[in-house]
Protein backbone atom coordinates (compact mmCIF):
# COMPACT_ATOMS: atom_id res chain seq x y z
CA UNK A 1 0.00 0.00 0.00
CA UNK A 2 1.54 3.25 -0.85
CA UNK A 3 2.17 5.73 1.58
CA UNK A 4 -0.31 8.12 1.27
CA UNK A 5 -3.21 5.55 1.60
CA UNK A 6 -1.82 4.60 4.78
CA UNK A 7 -2.29 7.91 5.97
CA UNK A 8 -6.14 8.34 4.96
CA UNK A 9 -6.89 5.27 5.77
CA UNK A 10 -8.48 3.89 8.98
CA UNK A 11 -8.59 0.17 8.73
CA UNK A 12 -9.23 -1.75 11.78
CA UNK A 13 -10.91 1.96 13.53
CA UNK A 14 -14.38 2.07 14.91
CA UNK A 15 -16.31 5.15 14.29
CA UNK A 16 -19.74 6.16 16.25
CA UNK A 17 -21.55 8.66 13.78
CA UNK A 18 -25.32 10.19 14.93
CA UNK A 19 -27.67 11.08 12.53
CA UNK A 20 -26.57 8.05 10.78
CA UNK A 21 -29.80 7.35 8.65
CA UNK A 22 -29.70 10.07 5.97
CA UNK A 23 -27.89 12.56 4.19
CA UNK A 24 -24.41 13.64 5.58
CA UNK A 25 -24.43 11.12 8.39
CA UNK A 26 -25.53 8.18 5.99
CA UNK A 27 -22.95 9.18 3.45
CA UNK A 28 -20.21 9.59 6.24
CA UNK A 29 -20.59 5.71 7.48
CA UNK A 30 -20.52 4.74 4.19
CA UNK A 31 -17.09 6.32 3.29
CA UNK A 32 -15.43 5.55 6.58
CA UNK A 33 -16.78 2.40 6.34
CA UNK A 34 -14.70 1.66 2.81
CA UNK A 35 -11.66 3.44 4.21
CA UNK A 36 -11.62 0.38 6.79
CA UNK A 37 -13.62 1.47 9.86
CA UNK A 38 -16.27 -0.68 11.38
CA UNK A 39 -19.30 1.51 12.26
CA UNK A 40 -21.95 2.39 15.30
CA UNK A 41 -24.92 3.81 13.58
CA UNK A 42 -27.24 6.06 15.38
CA UNK A 43 -30.14 7.80 14.57
CA UNK A 44 -34.54 7.74 15.15
CA UNK A 45 -35.64 6.06 12.00
CA UNK A 46 -35.24 2.46 12.33
CA UNK A 47 -35.59 1.71 8.24
CA UNK A 48 -33.16 4.38 7.93
CA UNK A 49 -30.66 2.36 10.05
CA UNK A 50 -31.41 -0.79 8.29
CA UNK A 51 -30.48 0.86 4.66
CA UNK A 52 -27.30 1.97 6.33
CA UNK A 53 -26.02 -1.07 7.75
CA UNK A 54 -26.52 -2.99 4.59
CA UNK A 55 -24.29 -0.17 2.85
CA UNK A 56 -21.79 -0.49 5.65
CA UNK A 57 -21.91 -4.18 5.04
CA UNK A 58 -21.91 -4.39 2.25
CA UNK A 59 -18.44 -2.69 2.01
CA UNK A 60 -17.19 -5.64 3.91
CA UNK A 61 -16.87 -3.85 7.80
CA UNK A 62 -19.56 -4.59 10.72
CA UNK A 63 -22.76 -2.45 11.65
CA UNK A 64 -23.93 -1.63 14.69
CA UNK A 65 -27.20 0.11 14.95
CA UNK A 66 -28.56 2.09 17.26
CA UNK A 67 -32.04 3.35 17.52
CA UNK A 68 -32.15 6.53 19.78
CA UNK A 69 -33.19 10.11 19.96
CA UNK A 70 -30.35 12.04 21.60
CA UNK A 71 -32.66 15.17 22.69
CA UNK A 72 -33.37 12.68 25.87
CA UNK A 73 -30.35 13.64 28.61
CA UNK A 74 -29.91 9.92 29.64
CA UNK A 75 -30.01 8.51 25.77
CA UNK A 76 -25.77 9.58 25.23
CA UNK A 77 -24.94 7.69 27.96
CA UNK A 78 -27.19 4.86 26.81
CA UNK A 79 -25.87 4.94 23.25
CA UNK A 80 -21.97 4.88 24.32
CA UNK A 81 -22.61 2.26 26.47
CA UNK A 82 -24.12 -0.08 23.90
CA UNK A 83 -21.56 1.25 21.41
CA UNK A 84 -18.54 0.47 23.73
CA UNK A 85 -19.99 -2.84 25.03
CA UNK A 86 -19.79 -4.15 21.03
CA UNK A 87 -16.62 -2.32 19.98
CA UNK A 88 -14.64 -2.07 23.07
CA UNK A 89 -13.62 1.00 22.53
CA UNK A 90 -14.89 4.09 19.76
CA UNK A 91 -11.97 5.72 17.72
CA UNK A 92 -13.70 8.25 15.76
CA UNK A 93 -16.68 9.69 17.13
CA UNK A 94 -18.74 11.54 14.46
CA UNK A 95 -21.27 14.66 16.13
CA UNK A 96 -23.35 15.03 13.19
CA UNK A 97 -27.21 14.79 14.58
CA UNK A 98 -28.41 18.42 14.28
CA UNK A 99 -31.87 19.99 13.62
CA UNK A 100 -33.24 23.46 12.79
CA UNK A 101 -36.49 24.63 13.78
CA UNK A 102 -36.90 28.26 12.00
CA UNK A 103 -38.92 31.11 13.53
CA UNK A 104 -37.89 34.68 14.05
CA UNK A 105 -36.57 35.66 17.74
CA UNK A 106 -39.53 37.70 18.61
CA UNK A 107 -41.73 33.56 18.11
CA UNK A 108 -38.97 31.20 18.99
CA UNK A 109 -40.58 29.37 21.91
CA UNK A 110 -38.64 28.05 25.23
CA UNK A 111 -39.65 24.44 24.03
CA UNK A 112 -38.04 24.95 20.60
CA UNK A 113 -35.15 27.25 21.99
CA UNK A 114 -34.12 24.02 24.69
CA UNK A 115 -34.46 21.41 22.10
CA UNK A 116 -32.61 22.29 19.34
CA UNK A 117 -29.60 22.81 21.67
CA UNK A 118 -30.11 19.50 23.26
CA UNK A 119 -29.60 17.66 19.82
CA UNK A 120 -27.21 20.11 18.72
CA UNK A 121 -25.11 20.76 21.29
CA UNK A 122 -25.79 19.04 24.24
CA UNK A 123 -25.84 15.34 22.83
CA UNK A 124 -22.30 16.22 21.35
CA UNK A 125 -20.96 17.40 24.68
CA UNK A 126 -22.57 14.26 26.57
CA UNK A 127 -21.46 11.65 23.86
CA UNK A 128 -18.10 12.88 23.69
CA UNK A 129 -17.74 12.81 27.66
CA UNK A 130 -18.83 9.24 27.99
CA UNK A 131 -16.43 7.97 25.09
CA UNK A 132 -12.81 10.06 26.01
CA UNK A 133 -11.87 8.26 28.86
CA UNK A 134 -11.54 4.81 26.42
CA UNK A 135 -9.46 7.31 24.18
CA UNK A 136 -7.22 8.70 26.36
CA UNK A 137 -6.38 5.34 28.41
CA UNK A 138 -5.50 4.22 24.32
CA UNK A 139 -4.09 7.90 23.83
CA UNK A 140 -5.58 8.31 20.86
CA UNK A 141 -8.68 9.19 19.46
CA UNK A 142 -11.01 11.55 16.63
CA UNK A 143 -13.89 14.22 17.15
CA UNK A 144 -15.74 15.94 14.44
CA UNK A 145 -18.42 17.62 15.30
CA UNK A 146 -20.40 18.42 11.90
CA UNK A 147 -21.33 22.20 12.63
CA UNK A 148 -22.58 25.15 10.05
CA UNK A 149 -21.41 28.10 8.61
CA UNK A 150 -24.46 29.28 10.68
CA UNK A 151 -22.12 28.64 13.82
CA UNK A 152 -20.13 31.49 11.67
CA UNK A 153 -22.35 33.85 10.24
CA UNK A 154 -26.10 34.91 11.56
CA UNK A 155 -28.81 33.67 9.90
CA UNK A 156 -32.00 34.90 10.26
CA UNK A 157 -34.70 32.78 11.28
CA UNK A 158 -32.23 30.66 12.88
CA UNK A 159 -31.79 32.45 16.30
CA UNK A 160 -31.35 28.84 18.13
CA UNK A 161 -29.60 26.60 15.56
CA UNK A 162 -26.99 29.33 14.84
CA UNK A 163 -26.34 29.67 18.86
CA UNK A 164 -26.06 25.79 19.18
CA UNK A 165 -23.63 25.72 15.98
CA UNK A 166 -21.92 28.93 17.29
CA UNK A 167 -21.42 26.78 20.60
CA UNK A 168 -20.68 23.88 18.93
CA UNK A 169 -17.61 25.18 17.16
CA UNK A 170 -16.19 26.43 20.35
CA UNK A 171 -17.38 23.75 22.28
CA UNK A 172 -14.94 21.62 19.75
CA UNK A 173 -11.96 24.35 20.98
CA UNK A 174 -11.98 23.66 24.40
CA UNK A 175 -12.24 19.42 23.56
CA UNK A 176 -9.12 20.56 22.28
CA UNK A 177 -7.59 22.10 24.49
CA UNK A 178 -8.50 19.53 27.45
CA UNK A 179 -8.05 15.89 25.14
CA UNK A 180 -5.24 17.34 22.29
CA UNK A 181 -2.41 16.24 25.18
CA UNK A 182 -3.88 12.54 25.32
CA UNK A 183 -3.45 12.51 21.40
CA UNK A 184 -7.55 13.19 21.12
CA UNK A 185 -7.77 16.01 18.27
CA UNK A 186 -11.42 17.45 17.79
CA UNK A 187 -12.56 19.23 15.06
CA UNK A 188 -15.57 21.04 13.52
CA UNK A 189 -17.16 21.13 9.86
CA UNK A 190 -19.15 23.69 9.19
CA UNK A 191 -21.31 23.37 5.49
CA UNK A 192 -23.02 25.10 3.27
CA UNK A 193 -26.48 23.98 2.07
CA UNK A 194 -25.94 20.53 0.65
CA UNK A 195 -27.75 18.73 -1.15
CA UNK A 196 -29.19 15.83 1.25
CA UNK A 197 -32.64 14.92 0.57
CA UNK A 198 -34.06 17.17 2.93
CA UNK A 199 -31.45 20.40 1.25
CA UNK A 200 -32.95 19.45 -1.97
CA UNK A 201 -36.35 19.91 -1.00
CA UNK A 202 -35.91 23.21 0.69
CA UNK A 203 -34.00 24.73 -1.21
CA UNK A 204 -35.20 23.78 -4.70
CA UNK A 205 -37.39 26.63 -4.88
CA UNK A 206 -35.83 29.14 -7.33
CA UNK A 207 -36.67 32.60 -5.51
CA UNK A 208 -34.58 30.57 -2.05
CA UNK A 209 -31.80 28.97 -3.95
CA UNK A 210 -30.64 31.57 -6.65
CA UNK A 211 -29.51 34.21 -4.20
CA UNK A 212 -27.97 31.64 -1.93
CA UNK A 213 -25.80 30.28 -4.96
CA UNK A 214 -24.95 34.08 -6.09
CA UNK A 215 -23.37 34.53 -2.48
CA UNK A 216 -21.73 32.04 -3.23
CA UNK A 217 -18.34 31.87 -5.35
CA UNK A 218 -18.19 28.39 -5.97
CA UNK A 219 -21.58 28.93 -7.66
CA UNK A 220 -23.26 26.02 -6.36
CA UNK A 221 -24.41 23.98 -3.35
CA UNK A 222 -22.03 21.09 -2.18
CA UNK A 223 -22.68 17.01 -1.92
CA UNK A 224 -23.18 14.98 0.88
CA UNK A 225 -19.79 13.15 0.22
CA UNK A 226 -17.57 16.15 -0.42
CA UNK A 227 -18.39 16.47 3.25
CA UNK A 228 -18.07 13.12 4.54
CA UNK A 229 -14.64 13.06 2.63
CA UNK A 230 -13.84 15.74 5.02
CA UNK A 231 -14.76 13.91 7.51
CA UNK A 232 -12.37 11.76 6.70
CA UNK A 233 -9.66 13.00 6.65
CA UNK A 234 -10.02 14.64 10.10
CA UNK A 235 -10.83 10.73 11.40
CA UNK A 236 -7.25 10.12 9.65
CA UNK A 237 -3.54 9.95 10.83
CA UNK A 238 -3.39 12.39 7.91
CA UNK A 239 -4.71 15.29 9.87
CA UNK A 240 -2.74 14.25 13.28
CA UNK A 241 -1.53 17.84 13.65
CA UNK A 242 -4.95 19.76 12.94
CA UNK A 243 -6.64 20.12 16.22
CA UNK A 244 -9.43 22.72 17.60
CA UNK A 245 -10.45 23.87 14.19
CA UNK A 246 -13.37 24.87 12.09
CA UNK A 247 -13.10 24.25 9.12
CA UNK A 248 -15.28 25.76 6.25
CA UNK A 249 -16.93 23.44 3.53
CA UNK A 250 -19.11 26.56 1.85
CA UNK A 251 -17.71 27.12 -1.69
CA UNK A 252 -16.43 29.99 -0.74
CA UNK A 253 -19.37 31.62 1.05
CA UNK A 254 -18.03 32.97 4.05
CA UNK A 255 -15.19 34.12 2.11
CA UNK A 256 -17.16 36.71 -0.53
Amino acid sequence: MADWIKRFAIAGKRALVTGASKGIGFETCKVLADAGADIAAVARNQSGLAEVASAVEGLGRKCLTIEADLGDPATPARVARQALAAFGTIDILVNNAGMALIEPLTDLSIADWDTTLAVNLRAPFLLARELVPKMIAQRSGKIVNVSSQAGVIAIEGHGAYCASKGGINMLTKVMAVEWGRHNIQANAVCPNVILTAMGTQVWSAPEKRDPQIAKTPAGRFGQPVEVADMILYLASPASDFVCGETLMIDGGFTAA
